[in-house]
Order: C-alpha cells, then structure tokens, then sequence
C-alpha cells in the first residue's frame, strides 16, 4: 500500500515532499472508491521484430519510424503489444466526483493512473515468465507518446490487437483513449537479459544504458 500511495503523491505533483496528513487520508479513500470502479482487462500478442534501416523498426507488418523505440528494442527478435484499461466505471466515478468535490476528482486520477501502472507491471511479470522459458527476457514498456514515438502509432497497435473486441478500448478522432485510464504499449524482448526492471528506465539508476527510453 506504501509503495501505491507514493505513487499516487507523485502524480498529484508533490515531488519528494512529503503529503500531509488529509491528503494522505484522501487518497486511502479515492482508492477505495476507483478499486471498486475497476474492471481491468489486458491483451497481448507476440510478433517478429526487425530493423529494416536507421531508426525504422518492423514489428509484425507495423512499420514504425523512431529513434527512440528503436534504441529500446535493439537486439530484441521478438515485441509484445499489450493494451490494458481499467474500464469505463473509473471514468464515470471522476465524472460525477467532479461535480461535487473537484479536489476528490483530482485525487482519484492520480490514484486511478498508479492503479493502472500496477495492473501493467504484474501483467508484464506474467507475459515475461512466459517469455522466458523461449529463452526471451523483456524490456520496459514503450508506449506511444514517449520520445519520437509519435502517438498517431496508437491506432494501428490498437487494430492489432483488436482492442475494441477485446477489453473495450476504443480512440477518439485526436487519438484519445477510452476509457481513459488505459495504456497501448510495445515491450521488447531480447536473448539477452539485459535487468531492466519492470516499473521501467525511470526505477533504474543506469543512465547509461544504450535502451533507456
């Protein structure tokens, strides 16, 4: 619970400084309430990856022009695309909060977005242990949106995984989610086990590293 309030407290933007006492309150009972709210979902599917030239990368018959997610799935032979929600019933619960208690609302998407962060990270250890007895080790998720992975990519992933059969995600005209507390992302994997970790390059104190994101 520690490590998800702290979470929470850094989205709602407090940095390192320590939330007081009824915000740390706030935030016990938005996430009781969005928990209830929840019903996540997730899909996966694994397909080749290649590098056709400088920074293009080919994932099934996705081609995909970005230095950044190229520098992150060098070496990898394999990507995972994941799609994850929390459903439509957190959304309705930040809508009817704001009407009353826009502070409330506020909270409950700083505790929403650590929801889901959560439900990503043990649904990535999942899809890695079965990754690893092919001999095949993850890289952090790469979402669209994140360097020069430009966020138009959001809705080819999405057909390939057919996210709206799915767990319901859909995406608006200006490539918006929704439900909105949901998440696309391309995990590499590699023979190489490279340690990464699972909360991905910002939980890691490698700066250095030629796949950071």
């Amino acid at each position: 619970m520690e490590k998800r309030m702290k979470e929470a407290i850094r989205y709602l933007g407090y940095g390192r400084n320590t939330a007081d006492e009824r915000t740390r309150i706030m935030i016990e009972n938005a996430f009781t309430e969005v928990e209830r709210a929840s019903g996540p979902k997730s899909i996966c599917r694994v397909f080749d990856v290649k590098q056709t030239a400088d920074k293009m990368i080919k994932i099934g018959n996705l081609e995909i022009g970005s230095s950044s997610l190229a520098r992150n799935l060098k070496g990898c032979t394999k990507a995972v695309i994941f799609g994850a929600t929390l459903g439509s019933g957190v959304d309705r619960l930040i809508r009817r909060t704001s009407l009353k208690d826009m502070s409330m609302a506020v909270v409950q998407q700083a505790c929403a977005a650590a929801i889901l962060e959560e439900y990503c990270d043990e649904k990535q250890l999942e899809i890695g242990q079965e990754m690893e007895e092919e001999g095949l080790y993850l890289r952090p998720r790469f979402s669209p949106g994140y360097g020069d992975f430009d966020i138009h990519y959001q809705e080819p992933i999405m057909r390939m995984l057919d996210c709206a059969k799915n767990i319901g995600l859909t995406m608006t005209d200006s490539y918006m989610m929704t439900p909105t507390k949901s998440v696309t992302a391309v995990i590499g994997a590699s023979p190489v086990k490279e340690r990464c970790p699972v909360a991905g390059c910002e939980a890691c104190a490698r700066t250095d590293c030629a796949y950071r994101r």
